[in-house]
């Protein structure tokens, strides 16, 4: 992955601290990967150092990265094929577990060129004519409850999804992956799932939101050991925090999967985005810590 990536990808931390959106467009940022306690020090602090430690921390980020981009393609090819053969309710029933493999690993896949709008795009996100992917089949599925004229994009979509597990196979992370890893799917968080936007169909945002925060989870994972040997109490305080956010989440639990978005008023909503910027504040330190 180029440095210019990474660096794009870290200019979005200043949001999470505040809660807002992210600008996808940050690709023209240009210098070192960096990290902080201010909403200035994120962007424009020191550089995470290399080390072997912190190489090892890559491998196994990029590891889970290649295995969950594996689950997804897997989901995706059943979803496609009961798209394809008509069954709408056994597509309802793959979206929303499918797409948790995405979430878990968004901000990297979403790197990847134009596969992040061919696969992920809403409503409105690009013109009308070039809009396929996922969230067009699921307006389909849950607003005409139907499949018609779903065929193409089904197909489209499962070669846009082999074309991510083909290119996620072939990154080489580098030390500061997974600490962008483990803010920026906070980020998605606090910037597009939230509002209830995403799912804005199928009211399956819990799958996508819980999915986010584990994928954060597995990304602070990997840096653990050198963490806890740099500043063993933000550690603590991290795994805290992830505990709470998770106590947040457990009322909403539903067999193995989650209740509709619809079902969280706008305080329950509230609580869980405050939630999530507590947690988003001690991991947006890591960079400091690991600072060269």
């Amino acid at each position: 992955m180029s440095k210019i990536l990474l660096v794009s990808m870290m200019a979005v931390l200043t949001f999470v601290a505040a809660g807002c959106g992210q600008d996808r467009g940050a690709e023209e940022a240009t210098g070192g990967t960096t990290g902080g306690t201010t909403q200035e020090e994120t962007t424009e602090g020191a550089q995470v150092q290399s080390t072997p430690e912190l190489q090892a921390a890559a491998n196994s980020y990029e590891e889970y990265l290649v295995d969950e981009t594996k689950g997804f393609a897997e989901g995706t090819q059943r979803f496609t094929d009961a798209v394809i053969a008509g069954d709408v309710e056994g597509a309802k029933e793959l979206y929303a577990p499918t797409r948790v493999h995405w979430e878990r690993i968004e901000p990297i896949a979403a790197s990847l060129g134009d596969l992040d709008p061919e696969i992920d795009a809403r409503e409105g996100d690009v013109p009308e004519e070039d809009w396929g992917g996922f969230h067009r089949i699921e307006k389909a599925l849950w607003e005409e409850n139907s499949t018609d004229g779903q065929e193409e994009h089904a197909r489209e979509l499962m070669k846009d999804v082999e074309a991510l597990r083909g290119k996620v196979g072939g990154l080489e992370l580098e030390p500061s992956d997974p600490v962008v890893g483990s803010i920026e799917l906070l980020n998605e968080v606090s910037a597009d799932k939230i509002t209830g936007e995403e799912e804005r169909y199928s009211h399956t945002d819990l799958y996508s939101i819980a999915a986010n925060i584990e994928g954060s989870e597995t990304a602070f994972e990997s840096l653990r050991p050198v963490l806890t040997e740099e500043d063993p109490k933000l550690v603590e305080e991290i795994e805290g925090r992830f505990d709470a956010l998770y106590d947040t989440l457990q009322p909403y639990r539903e067999g193995d999967g989650w209740v509709p978005y619809t079902k969280l008023d706008e305080g329950e909503r509230r609580e869980l985005s405050q939630s999530v910027d507590a947690l988003a504040e001690p991991l947006s330190r890591i960079g400091q810590v690991l600072q060269a």
